[in-house]
């Protein structure tokens, strides 16, 4: 059984920076894959960043490439989410996920279907 719980959301202006944290209550921490969704009001959860188990391989939406940053510290059980220039339209409650299968495809790791644990979410609010 694996628990995730989010914090550093909260409210910033436009341009400005936040930094999520997702803590995992996990023995085998260093053998999952982490991942990050947001999901705003009527929206479908929608992917915004993915990370392998050793930290070495990441994948990014196209929507936050080149401003948000996943990474992870396997001796902390923490994954995090560096999210800088943010802007109105990043604004949605994000969560942390984590998929404990043995292997990972293609696109798989962008689907919320592949992850077996969610965490409860933290709301990031943008002002613009």
């Amino acid at each position: 059984q694996v628990q995730l719980v989010e914090s550093g959301g909260g409210l910033v202006q436009s341009g400005g920076s936040l930094r999520l944290s997702c803590a995992a209550s996990a023995r085998t921490f260093s053998r999952l894959r982490m991942g990050w969704f947001r999901q705003a009001p009527g929206k479908e959860r929608e992917f915004v960043a993915h990370i392998s188990w050793s930290g070495v391989l990441t994948s990014y939406a196209d929507s936050v490439k080149g401003r948000f940053t996943i990474s992870r510290d396997n001796a902390k059980n923490t994954v995090y989410l560096q999210m800088n220039s943010l802007k109105a339209e990043d604004t949605a409650f994000y969560y942390c996920a984590a998929d404990s299968s043995p292997t990972a495809q293609g696109t798989e790791v962008r689907s919320p279907r592949k992850y077996d644990y969610w965490g409860q979410g933290t709301q990031v609010t943008v002002s613009s």
